[in-house]
């Protein structure tokens, strides 16, 4: 029986159990108490704080990523929504040529003064960039940074940063 367990007496079905664990983490992520879900569900308070262990990705630390100029941008804005990461500014090179271009110099520099001010509210930031831009960022941030180094200055175009290698880099900041 596909989707169906027998254990002893009983019959599990795979999509049922499926539906309430989303219900249940859908709740929590509202902000619903895990006492007050185990009660709608009839389980003990420990029962919902270990479904939230077991598919904890990351707990912890708040953290930012930014980087520029990605060749898999969209790759690596889908990792690190898997990953819970809290914020990210990722651009391929035609987009921080368009985000400077498109700005006279005062918005330009409030814009970029105000992403400064937001990003230094997140534990951990990950600058992915070249080495001169890492080391400017980390100086402005104050915080604790780690790079990934696309290379030299001035980078010309977009470059490949490693999905895994950004995984556990961010996997060990927690």
């Amino acid at each position: 029986m596909n989707g169906f367990y027998r254990i002893g007496e009983k019959f599990v079905s795979m999509e049922k159990l499926s539906r309430s664990l989303t219900q249940m983490l859908s709740l929590r992520s509202e902000g619903i108490s895990q006492q007050e879900v185990a009660n709608r569900y009839g389980v003990d308070r420990s029962f919902v704080s270990r479904l939230e262990g077991l598919g904890a990705v990351r707990k912890g630390e708040s953290i930012a990523v930014v980087g520029f100029p990605l060749q898999n941008k969209e790759e690596i804005h889908s990792l690190l929504v898997e990953l819970g990461v809290d914020f990210s500014l990722l651009m391929t090179d035609e987009e921080r040529w368009r985000f400077v271009k498109e700005k006279s110099g005062l918005e330009l520099l409030n814009q970029v003064m105000g992403l400064v001010a937001q990003i230094r509210t997140y534990d951990v930031v990950v600058l992915i960039g070249s080495r001169q831009r890492i080391n400017w960022s980390a100086a402005l941030l104050d915080k604790e940074t780690l790079g990934i180094d696309l290379g030299e200055s001035p980078l010309t175009e977009d470059k490949y940063v490693d999905p895994e290698y950004l995984r556990k880099l961010i996997l060990s900041a927690q």
